[in-house]
């Protein structure tokens, strides 16, 4: 059986089995509702939806320019300069195990309550990791190659552009999909705290109501989001394929 099957057949079971559990009263539906009830809830209310989907996709986008376009050239400084690695790596690990939901009255206080702070603090949420995988990729390359390049007279901006990031393309694409899930769920988890719209707003709203369905259907949207996101860096991964040292050694 392949990868894909497997994949599709736990797919089909899950799916099953959220619609069976709570029809056969093993779970009650209040905690989760069939799968049925939420589609059906999603599509009597789908221009809700649809408008709290623009806004948290937008707010998607704008903080994975921070978290992975930021990440990626933080981590890129950070692996190409040997000092800046040696202090900034132990800080940015230490900085990762802090639970960053705590810093979301620090930024709704320096950016107001709306988009910005949401913003700030979803790329902020990501932008770490992205920048920790990239410069664990950068430090695993071969140092013959940055060398090579410095002594044709390379910068260190062309250094990094040209030489370093396409040689550590593996890692700073897993930097990508951790950092970019990561923002995905900072928008959304700051959306639910304080916020008027998007689809975090909406799961806190109909919460509050007791209306499982609508809930499960606001999480099914983030869900379709996040798995776009994901088939988005897939499909990177296969567009660089030839940038992989271990794919050009199995070819």
């Amino acid at each position: 059986m392949s990868p894909t099957t497997a994949r599709w057949i736990l797919l089909g079971a899950l799916l099953v089995a959220w619609e069976a559990a709570p029809r056969l009263g093993l779970i009650h539906t209040l905690f989760l509702p069939p799968l049925t009830d939420a589609l059906q809830a999603a599509w009597r209310s789908w221009p809700m939806y649809l408008e709290n989907t623009v806004v948290t996709l937008w707010q998607i986008l704008a903080a994975l320019a921070i978290a992975c376009g930021g990440g990626i050239a933080l981590g890129a400084l950070i692996g190409s300069v040997p000092g800046l690695r040696r202090s900034m790596t132990p800080l940015l690990s230490s900085a990762y195990a802090i639970p960053l939901v705590v810093l979301y009255p620090l930024m709704a206080a320096w950016f107001g309550i709306g988009a910005s702070s949401q913003i700030a603090f979803a790329g902020l949420y990501g932008i770490i990791p992205a920048a920790l995988a990239t410069a664990a990729g950068i430090q695993s390359i071969d140092p013959q190659l940055s060398l090579t390049a410095r002594s044709m007279g390379a910068t260190l901006g062309q250094r990094i552009v040209h030489v370093v990031l396409p040689a550590a393309i593996p890692s700073v694409l897993n930097g990508i999909r951790i950092g970019g899930a990561l923002a995905i769920v900072g928008v959304v988890l700051a959306q639910m705290l304080v916020s008027t719209e998007g689809l975090g707003f909406v799961i806190t709203t109909y919460r509050t109501m007791l209306d499982g369905a609508h809930v499960f259907a606001a999480i099914l949207f983030v869900l379709a989001i996040a798995l776009a996101f994901d088939w988005c860096v897939g499909l990177l991964e296969r567009r660089t394929a030839a940038w992989n040292p271990s794919s050009a050694s199995k070819s």
